[in-house]
């Protein structure tokens, strides 16, 4: 049985600071999506999320994140519908709005339910009706894989996250 212990570059890892790399992580560049589903209690729930990504196309799977102390977290426990939202370069104000706490994130905004009861924005770039096909805790966050059951997209600019703010595409 071979045993393992931390080797000094992982030590090394432990006296990271937190805001240097949040401030060298910033420099990837990446699309914004709002992430919605239902509580059980059948109430819409909507979070804006940059930690997606494609995972695999066959079987068609998709991976995001969200923070372990955030209160929407039951809504995406390992079998239930959600969708991911991606948004175009003007639904910044929509980004914001999903991003702060409140009671009804969902005031003013045009939406519409898929088959499973789960908001879809309307005007969002793309959608991507999702399962949570299993999650995993990984240091403060839960990743989660989901298998896409349906997609749509729409003609447009993507809205992007870079350096801590909103950003478009410039040709």
């Amino acid at each position: 049985m071979t045993t393992l212990t931390a080797s000094p570059r992982a030590e090394a890892a432990l006296a990271i600071d937190g805001r240097a790399l949040r401030d060298t992580l910033g420099r990837f560049a990446t699309g914004v999506t709002i992430v919605t589903a239902r509580t059980e209690e059948g109430a819409p729930v909507g979070i804006t999320a940059n930690s997606f990504s494609s995972l695999s196309l066959d079987p068609p799977l998709i991976l995001w994140s969200l923070a372990l102390k955030s209160p929407s977290l039951p809504a995406f426990a390992e079998g239930r519908s959600f969708a991911v939202n991606i948004l175009g370069q003007h639904q910044d104000a929509l980004a914001m709005q999903f991003a702060r706490p409140s009671e009804d994130k969902f005031e003013g905004v045009a939406q519409h339910d898929n088959t499973d009861g789960v908001p879809l924005l309307d005007g969002a770039l793309a959608r991507l009706e999702c399962r949570v096909e299993f999650t995993r805790i990984a240091g403060d966050h839960l990743l989660i894989v989901g298998r896409v059951q349906a997609f749509s997209t729409e003609e447009g600019e993507p809205l992007l996250f870079y350096q801590g703010g909103f950003q478009r595409l410039s040709a």
